[in-house]
């Protein structure tokens, strides 16, 4: 066995080192094995365009947590890995690699692009999987999954098939979100609104007689949108608006387009806002357009995809929309009909990759119906079926839940999976099929054409935590992993991806897709903004990794972070997680360097007999097994953080600070020639490796590098951490009565440091020091222990007894609940010493009363300085005044001994 840490813990080549041994070993790889209990972790899948973020190190480091915590267990543990081809982002990315080089998209063609995207795929789409290994990632990656894999492909095909012949998947002219700068279709969860400043013009329509002509009658609304009204096809007022009941009914004369339109009474309006008057556009306007069908109104496109105005737009065709927009406002103030401008900031729907500003469009798109198929998902969540951590994010859950809307799903783009709908070119027939079909069923036609568009990425993503284990194929690991275990997942993607992988789980599967969903918030930076491009706050992981190891990266993380609570990143925590690899690596040194070494004819470490463990031995032991119960019940409570914190102020603070000190007489009697001090220094060492390997066991799972490499060095029973045994609570090591004593003796100490700092008695100054206690067992306790408290509180001998008999009165006490410390005053302080140093401090405290009272009773100075200049002096001169009162208190106590 290696008996031998470098000098200084250096992360750089040691992880890599690890990382691969455990690839070599194959420590991360599942097997369906009956004769283990299987936990399953699918991973949120990774843009094949993404760069490791903090936000992905935060999610990694919490799935990797919960895995070797598991694998440590005796779980057969598979955590899934894979990567997402996220449409939108790789196609844009592959468009503009092609605009760089003077290639059109449409003249390259579908086919030769999706060869350029499958290459680029291929060059670029793993980047991140090998930047999560550097995070110490223990994915089983021989599983490696890809959402447009065969598999995968196979699996949505199916998902279309059976839900299109279920009728939940429709093709429909709805009104749909589209980005006219992506050219596609975009689900509500695409669209993130942000605040604009815009404005509100004030307009009036004219009244029409029955006769069509103008009746002199204005109706007036405001619109924060006036190119639309080219598509206007009706105005709305409420019916039980008592201002316009004589309108309900009559025609308007739409201004510029010269068309007549009705005046229509529905509940939507409201009243109380503005004139209470609402122009309808159908085709522009999600409510609108809902009104337009219960009034059977006309829907009316005026928009290009790109966002331009269309013939449908009279004179305003082919100008984009805010040229059209001032053009209109231009128009209507030239015909009397602009009553005014009212500034108006409000929130707009942008596109979350592009950020432009979306326009609702009534098109032909693909839907899937959502009012049956979101039951399940909502019942799932009330019943406790699927638990989230916290629960308080139930709220945000139902909320989606509550308000779905149907799903659109089909997408403007190459890149992706292509829906497989197809229609006969001669008859117009659409076939929905797994396979390609050869003919038209209707009329026998060769001649079909595929549908162009493709899958939102999200419906491939929905079917994850199957679609990976083999479905729609009956796969043993389907049956043994499924359902999976836990989802950890950032709260911002609830309905994007949770919620849709719940109601397609039930629906496919007719099961939960996971038993618990644990959200973590934001990695913000030490401002608390949010990290982004814009800002240039953003910090990257790797850098960090280089720079400090993975293991302070994954520490900082994870302490003090709550689930669902976004959290702050501050570079000085890592440099501290740093120093507390440093001083973990140091201990372990420490420890190993006072082994035996058998090779030079030391005997072999053995374990002691329970009556050969010191009180100190007792008590460490008995502390880390509590902290073995405490740690596991917050882990399987899904409290990283608050177990976290324990294992480290139990390593910094009881292990290194206290027992190692403790024990340090006791290892250095090594070459003593009694028996007694050697089964002591044996009980020693047993307890500091015992121990030392508990808590690497334990920190394992949050610093997977460092506890390797201590663990390999401080034992040879088994291969690896990895794969070693998680530490459980046992009742042989609960030793309450030496906990409590050992408590004490720590108390004492604390408390004799606290005078000595305050005194400023150096180490190297030694004192008595009495205890003085009439309680037997705390008597008996400190009489025990005297050794460690005689060599951790500086003292040249330790006294027990019953009275303060013999105890000068001038003694420094330290009160504890069962006894009293005394120190004589003599052995702290050097009294002539002491008096030539108090008295320099009295010449010097003379000096800056003098200055301070003559600069008060200057009339100049009060007359012409700031108040503030005047308070501080004050301020000063009363403090001054103090110090010197406390100066001549001591110099009068001392002249007294």
């Amino acid at each position: 066995m290696a008996k031998e840490l470098a000098k200084t813990y250096d992360p750089n080549g040691l992880e890599d080192r690890l990382y691969k041994k455990w690839l070599d070993k194959k420590y991360f790889h599942a097997e369906v094995d009956s004769k283990k209990k299987p936990f399953t972790i699918v991973i949120p899948p990774p843009n094949i365009t993404g760069q490791l973020h903090m936000g992905h190190a935060l999610d990694e480091t919490m799935q990797d947590i919960l895995i070797r915590f598991k694998r440590m267990q005796g779980y057969s543990t598979l955590w899934q890995p894979g990567t997402d081809h996220a449409s939108i982002a790789t196609e844009v990315r592959i468009t503009n690699t092609l605009k760089s080089e003077g290639i059109d998209k449409h003249e390259l063609g579908r086919e030769k692009f999706l060869e350029r995207a499958w290459e680029w795929k291929k060059e670029y789409g793993g980047r991140i999987i090998e930047q999560l290994k550097k995070l110490g990632s223990s994915c089983d990656w021989d599983r490696e999954r890809f959402t447009m894999d065969e598999g995968c492909n196979k699996a949505v095909k199916e998902v279309f098939v059976k839900m299109y012949e279920k009728g939940y998947i429709y093709k429909g002219s709805r009104i749909i979100n589209w980005c006219p700068v992506c050219n596609t279709s975009l689900s509500d969860a695409e669209v993130e609104y942000e605040e604009q400043n815009g404005h509100f013009w004030h307009i009036k329509y004219p009244v029409l007689n029955d006769d069509g002509s103008e009746s002199g009658e204005y109706i007036e609304f405001a619109t924060t949108r006036p190119e639309t009204m080219l598509g206007d096809t009706a105005v709305a007022v409420n019916p039980k608006d008592e201002r316009y009941t004589g309108l309900v009914g009559k025609k308007l004369m739409l201004p510029l387009v010269n068309r007549p339109i009705p005046v229509v009474a529905d509940e939507y309006v409201d009243m109380e806002f503005g004139t209470g008057v609402v122009k309808i556009t159908p085709a522009h306007d999600p409510n609108d357009f809902e009104v337009g069908k219960r009034h059977d109104l006309p829907v009316i496109n005026i928009m290009n995809d790109d966002a331009t105005i269309n013939e449908n737009g009279g004179k305003y065709a082919g100008m984009d929309r805010y040229a059209a927009r001032e053009a209109i406002v231009k128009d209507l103030d030239a015909l009397g009909l602009l009553v005014r401008i009212e500034d108006y900031s409000h929130n707009v729907g942008t596109h979350d990759r592009c950020h432009t500003t979306v326009e609702p469009l009534v098109k032909q798109q693909w839907f899937v119906k959502m009012d049956e198929l979101i039951k399940p998902a909502k019942k799932a969540v009330e019943t406790g079926e699927i638990k989230l951590v916290p629960a308080s994010l139930a709220k945000t859950y139902n909320n989606w839940v509550d308000n779905i809307r149907d799903w659109c799903i089909s997408r403007q783009l190459w890149w992706g999976h292509r829906i497989p709908a197809y229609y006969c070119d001669e008859c117009g027939e659409m076939i929905v099929s797994r396979e390609t079909p050869d003919k038209c069923p209707k009329c026998g036609s060769t001649h079909l054409t595929q549908d162009p568009d493709t899958l939102d990425t999200w419906f491939s993503s929905a079917l994850w935590p199957f679609s990976t284990l083999g479905w729609p194929d009956e796969t043993p690991e389907l049956k043994y992993f499924y359902p999976t275990d836990v989802l950890v997942t950032g709260y911002d993607i609830i309905f994007f991806w949770v919620i849709r992988m719940v109601f397609s789980a039930y629906e496919q599967m007719g099961e939960r897709p996971f038993k618990t969903v644990l959200f973590h918030g934001l990695v913000r930076d030490d401002k608390g903004r949010k990290m982004s491009k814009s800002l240039g706050n953003g910090i990257d992981p790797l850098e960090i990794i280089d720079q400090y190891g993975a293991d302070a990266l994954r520490l900082t993380l994870i302490t003090g972070n709550a689930p669902g609570n976004d959290m702050r990143f501050y570079r000085e925590k890592v440099e501290a997680n740093r120093n507390f690899a440093n001083k973990i690596w140091n201990a372990s040194r420490f420890v190993l360097m006072n082994m035996p070494d058998e090779a030079a004819g030391d005997k072999a470490l053995y374990k002691p007999e329970e009556k050969d463990l010191l009180p100190a031995d007792r008590w460490i032991l008995s502390k880390v097994n509590t902290l073995v119960k405490d740690v596991t019940d917050n882990m399987e409570k899904y409290e990283l953080g608050v177990a976290v914190q324990k294992v480290y102020d139990f390593i910094w603070d009881e292990y290194c600070d206290w027992y190692i000190e403790m024990v340090k007489p006791r290892l250095y009697a090594k070459d003593s020639e009694d028996e007694n001090d050697r089964i002591s220094r044996n009980a020693a060492l047993y307890t500091l490796k015992t121990v030392l390997i508990t808590a690497m066991k334990l920190l394992h799972p949050y610093m997977p590098f460092i506890t390797e490499e201590i663990f390999c060095n401080i034992q040879d029973e088994e291969e690896s951490i990895m794969v070693s045994e998680w530490p459980v609570y046992s009742s042989e090591f609960d030793f309450v009565k030496e906990e409590s004593e050992i408590e004490t003796i720590k108390e004492a100490v604390r408390g004799i440091r606290n005078v000595r700092t305050e005194m400023n008695v150096p180490p190297s100054r030694k004192a008595q020091i009495f205890v003085v206690t009439a309680d037997k067992d705390a008597a008996e306790s400190f009489a025990e222990n005297g050794y460690f408290l005689k060599n951790l509180a500086y003292a040249s001998e330790v006294k027990i007894q019953a009275d303060r008999t013999g105890i000068a009165e001038d003694a420094v006490a330290v009160m504890l609940a069962h006894a009293a410390i005394y120190m004589p005053f003599s052995d702290l302080v050097d009294i002539e010493k002491e008096l030539e140093r108090l008295k320099k401090e009295e010449k010097r405290l003379e000096g800056e009363l003098k200055r301070s009272n003559a600069m008060l009773n200057n009339e100049k100075f009060l007359s012409k300085a700031p108040e503030e200049k005047i308070a501080e002096e004050k301020e000063k001169l009363a403090k001054y005044e103090k110090m010197m009162e406390q100066v001549k208190n001591q110099i009068a106590g001392l002249s007294k001994e």
